[in-house]
């Protein structure tokens, strides 16, 4: 847990100094999230890491299967209730929003650190531990620094950040194959290489069927839903390799 709570806090300090320079303009310029300029994707980070914070506080608990209820029983989509919320809170302006991320930000690693990382707690579509909440938080603000970084064309180095989110993705395939109402023939190992090209692998607790081959970076750009598979060197064999490249995503719900 220690681990990745140094790594969400580097990843804020990375969007931190990048949003700290951001003037009025800036606030405006289009980003990769269809529908959002800058000041909103940050306005997003903010609700959503004090939406964090009440989860590792305990202030959700009340709702047994997650705030959105159960799949059977969600009357809105996750993306939906993001936009609705993002719509609500972008005319405080961007100056006004980047003091709430900072906070928010701030607060949210005191309750994480403060919490036990295998306490199960509430979040947007079930339960998880405050370890896996952590690691969440980690992938969403990687994925909206470079949201904001490329609408102001800044380029980001990948960094070893990236082995959690990969770790992330990884765990969470049998969810997501389960939200797409798909089966998996069996287990999926990764074996990526690292941005300082070291070699990283993630074996699953049973032999694996189907494996994942290439740069760890790219294969988090496609869980994040930012690259296509067929514009990446990534290489996949077994029974589920189109499956898992298909689905695979650096967040849990």
């Amino acid at each position: 847990m220690e681990e990745i709570l140094t790594a969400l806090a580097s990843q804020h300090s990375e969007l931190a100094e990048i949003v700290d320079g951001c003037t009025n303009d800036d606030w405006e310029r289009p980003t990769r999230c269809v529908g959002w300029d800058v000041a909103s994707v940050l306005a997003h980070l903010a609700l959503t890491d004090e939406f964090a914070t009440a989860s590792a506080r305990g202030e959700l608990d009340r709702y047994g299967d997650g705030v959105l209820g159960s799949r059977e029983h969600q009357t809105v989509s996750v993306d939906a209730a993001a936009a609705a919320q993002v719509d609500a809170e972008r005319g405080a302006g961007g100056d006004a929003i980047r003091q709430r991320w900072h906070d928010a930000s701030a607060t949210m690693r005191v309750a994480l650190q403060a919490g036990d990382p295998h306490q199960r707690v509430t979040w947007v579509a079930g339960k998880l531990s405050l370890q896996t909440l952590a690691t969440t938080r980690l992938s969403e603000c990687w994925i909206h620094t470079g949201d904001i970084a490329s609408a102001l064309g800044i380029s980001l180095p990948p960094t070893d950040r990236l082995r959690y989110i990969a770790r992330l993705a990884s765990r969470t395939l049998p969810y997501a194959f389960e939200r797409a109402d798909m089966t998996m023939n069996g287990p999926v190992a990764l074996e990526l290489i690292g941005p300082n090209g070291e070699q990283w692998r993630f074996d699953p607790d049973r032999p694996a069927l189907t494996t994942i081959r290439g740069s760890a970076a790219e294969f988090c750009d496609v869980a994040a839903r930012r690259v296509e598979p067929a514009e990446t060197d990534l290489v996949a064999t077994g029974p589920d390799a189109a499956g898992v490249l298909q689905l695979v995503r650096t967040y849990a719900l």
